[in-house]
């Protein structure tokens, strides 16, 4: 039997689609957020040991090219271009994401705001849910939960004074094995990822914020006891669609971050991409304080639709590429 040559989802599904992708252009046109094109091949890849780039080769050059995991790195360097706030609309690619939330190609919003901190660009996400869900479905105001708040609740242990394998006690107390190899920050994003995140976002948007330093990517460390990091996550229905951050604007600690990134890819035997070191010049030329986040559309459009996965709000699947 041959291969079915049919779209995954429906046509009444990808036409509800394409609305929702003008009504987040429209969105941003009304707040004079500009929409911007970045490059989807990079000569240099992601370090995060949780990401993993698709690689490619150009006939005619030497050195491998990678696959935007995110335009993030691009789009910064438009804002210390003086590109003021921008906004993209574009796929990107993962390796090894396969799953009924998961597709290694995706379509992400990312858009960036100068002057704006986490607090001012979480409001600023939640209107734009509401703009694309509504008048279909309406949600309750959102709510904000720190990390530590969310791991308490959902996970029964206080993330503050828990030791490593109070953590996994946790977990295995909710269902999920936790390995004797995995770090400190890997059993909390077991008990954030398996154990409270399915229960977050239950007719209402929830925001997780405050996320431990050592969590905190590419965001500024807000100061206190213990430190946190300035990033949040956004839970609708039990699934995450956005990650956004006040960003980090300090060249000389972004490489730092890069380098321990690379440190870890090494111990755990996962290839190092080069490092971006075109973002970081753009860093040390200054880019505006600003506060950036990236969400899963199709995700958002699968929950618009009211479906419980990827592949009905997608015209083809990778396994129908």
């Amino acid at each position: 039997m041959s291969a079915s040559w049919q779209p995954v989802g429906s046509i009444a599904a990808l036409k509800r689609r394409a609305r929702l992708l003008a009504c987040a252009r429209d969105f941003f046109a009304r707040r004079k957020v500009l929409e911007v094109e970045t490059p989807l091949l990079s000569a240099a890849g992601i370090t995060d040991p949780q990401i993993e780039s698709l690689r490619t080769a150009i006939a005619g050059i030497g050195t491998p090219f990678f696959l935007s995991t995110s335009p993030e790195f691009a789009m910064k360097r438009l804002l210390a271009a003086g590109s003021g706030d921008i906004f993209q609309i574009c796929k990107v690619f993962r390796d090894g994401e396969i799953g009924r939330w998961h597709e290694p190609e995706f379509t992400m919003i990312e858009w960036y705001r100068i002057g704006f901190d986490d607090e001012r660009l979480m409001t600023e996400v939640a209107e734009l849910v509401a703009a694309l869900l509504e008048p279909e479905r309406r949600l309750e105001p959102p709510e904000r939960l720190t990390y530590r708040e969310v791991i308490l609740r959902h996970a029964g242990v206080d993330m503050n004074t828990a030791t490593a394998q109070d953590l996994a006690d946790a977990a295995l107390a909710c269902g999920v094995d936790c390995r004797a190899d995995l770090d400190r920050d890997a059993r909390l994003d077991l008990l954030i990822s398996l154990v409270a995140g399915p229960k977050l976002g239950r007719n209402r948007p929830t925001f997780v914020c405050d996320y431990p330093a050592s969590q905190a990517a590419l965001a500024k460390i807000k100061p206190g006891s213990p430190p946190v990091a300035a990033r949040f996550e956004l839970y609708l229905d039990g699934v995450e669609l956005a990650n956004g951050f006040h960003e980090l604007t300090d060249a000389r600690e972004q490489r730092r971050r890069f380098e321990s990134d690379l440190a870890v890819r090494t111990g755990r035997g996962q290839a190092c991409p080069p490092i971006d070191e075109r973002l970081l010049e753009a860093l040390n030329k200054g880019v505006p304080e600003c506060a950036g986040v990236a969400l899963g559309f199709d995700r958002l459009a699968a929950i618009a639709l009211g479906q419980g996965g990827l592949k009905s709000a997608m015209s083809f699947s990778i396994e129908s590429a």
